[in-house]
């Protein structure tokens, strides 16, 4: 089986490199400057499950090296348009694509582009970030995907593959029957904490120390639970309950990686992750008061980064 990955940052680095650690068919899909740099010094994985450097295959136009059997998608969700036209030379007529995007929106925009037929769903559970040389900084204890065929199909004969390449990498997850719950479940949690922690400007452990930062973010959950559950996929009490000890577990310096980009000034997924959960229920017609602050703080953020810089201060 022949796999491309999108990117080599803290999603597609950290996994495609450990499915090429294991034998796997890996080709990764560059822009030049990472390309350049990656082919002339290895890509670095510093990690609590195992230091590399490793020289990878690169390719820097999705038309080389192909056909692929699977192309894995690990862009950030405002880099999709670009994504798709990069990957497109890549996608044949037996090609599945596997987006491990945050949220649900781009499933519309893969559909459309490549088919329905050809788009499963796929999400990563990673803490991680480029560090200063380019090395790939995995930073969470965990390290998980999941795929599978939304709609509750059986799973073709390339995600039975991946499964199986996964499984021999020591990767974490695999193939599920039930992705699409799976999809709304990580997307409950990351708006939640991506909510809260761009809100409040700080992890968890500095939003449960503020008087109601534990309220805050248990009703952000429930604001979300809300939503998914007028969809059809409510996560149920035991799941929601585990995950609101999760969020406000005390000492725990778990963040949104989109905290990170604010404080970076860099681009953010708020309108993927925030703003379509609350376009979502405003759909339903349900009440969302913290997803609608978040997203005016986020978008306020925006609009600022895209003016380049602070408003005069008067006196």
């Amino acid at each position: 089986m022949k796999i491309l990955i999108l990117g080599a940052g803290a999603v597609g680095g950290y996994f495609g490199a450990r499915l090429h650690q294991s034998g796997a068919d890996v080709t990764f899909l560059l822009r030049e400057p990472r390309a350049a740099k990656i082919k002339k010094e290895g890509l670095a994985i510093k990690s609590p499950k195992g230091d590399a450097t490793l020289p990878i295959k690169i390719v820097t136009n999705g038309g080389e090296g192909g056909p692929y059997d699977v192309v894995i998608l690990a862009c950030k969700a405002y880099d999709l348009d670009s994504a798709m036209a990069a990957i497109a030379p890549a996608v044949g007529a037996g090609t599945t694509v596997v987006p491990l995007l945050n949220g649900l929106a781009h499933f519309a925009a893969l559909d459309k582009k490549f088919g329905a037929d050809k788009v499963v769903g796929g999400l990563a559970r990673i803490g991680g970030m480029l560090g200063p040389n380019g090395e790939v900084m995995h930073t969470s204890p965990f390290a998980a995907v999941a795929f599978g065929e939304r709609g509750g199909r059986p799973a073709r004969a390339p995600l039975q593959a991946l499964d199986a390449a996964c499984k021999k990498a020591g990767i974490e997850g695999g193939l599920s029957a039930t992705i699409d719950q799976d999809l709304w479940d990580k997307w409950i949690m990351l708006t939640s904490l991506a909510a809260m922690c761009c809100t409040l400007r700080g992890a968890t452990v500095d939003i449960i120390a503020a008087d109601e930062g534990t309220a805050l973010m248990a009703e952000t959950v429930d604001e979300c639970r809300g939503v998914a559950a007028a969809e059809g996929f409510d996560p149920g009490d035991k799941n929601v309950a585990q995950l609101k000890g999760f969020l406000t577990q005390r000492g725990s310096v778990f963040a949104a990686s989109m905290l990170g980009d604010l404080e970076k000034g860099g681009p953010i997924e708020g309108r993927h992750v925030i703003g379509d959960m609350l376009e979502r229920a405003r759909r339903h017609g349900l009440p969302a008061p913290h997803l609608r602050t978040a997203y005016a703080v986020v978008q306020a953020y925006e609009a600022r980064r895209a003016r380049g810089g602070l408003a005069q201060k008067g006196n």
